[in-house]
C-alpha cells in the first residue's frame, strides 16, 4: 500500500531555496538535490512508520548525500511534509509547522 505524500508550500520553499543555493554551487547539484528529496519522499509514502519519532507526532527522514532533514507527520493514511531543512537549524523552525 502506498500513502499520499503531501507537500506544505514552506516544504517547497525550503527546497526550492536550497536547490538554489546547490544549483549556484555547481550546475546539476540542485536537480540532483530535487530528485534525493523526492527519493524520501517515495520512502515515506510506502514506509512512513519507519523514520524516526522525534517530536510529537512529527518524525524525520534524512537525505543519504545532502545534509538535510524531511520532517513530516503521518496521520489518516497521509504523510504531510513540513519541512526540508539543512541538519544546522534550530529545530524550532520546523517545530512550530508541526
Amino acid at each position: 500500500m502506498t500513502f499520499e505524500v503531501r507537500i506544505r508550500p514552506e516544504a517547497e520553499l525550503d527546497m526550492s531555496e536550497a536547490a538554489s543555493w546547490y544549483e549556484q554551487q555547481q550546475r546539476g547539484l540542485g536537480q540532483e538535490f530535487l530528485d534525493e528529496a523526492l527519493a524520501v519522499f517515495m520512502r515515506l509514502g510506502e514506509t512512513p512508520l519507519a523514520f524516526e519519532l522525534i517530536y510529537r507526532s512529527a518524525r524525520r527522514a534524512l537525505l543519504r548525500r545532502f545534509p538535510f532533514a524531511v520532517f513530516y507527520t503521518f496521520e489518516d493514511d497521509v504523510v504531510l511534509v513540513v519541512g526540508v531543512l539543512h541538519g544546522s537549524r534550530h529545530p524550532r523552525h520546523w517545530m512550530r509547522r508541526a
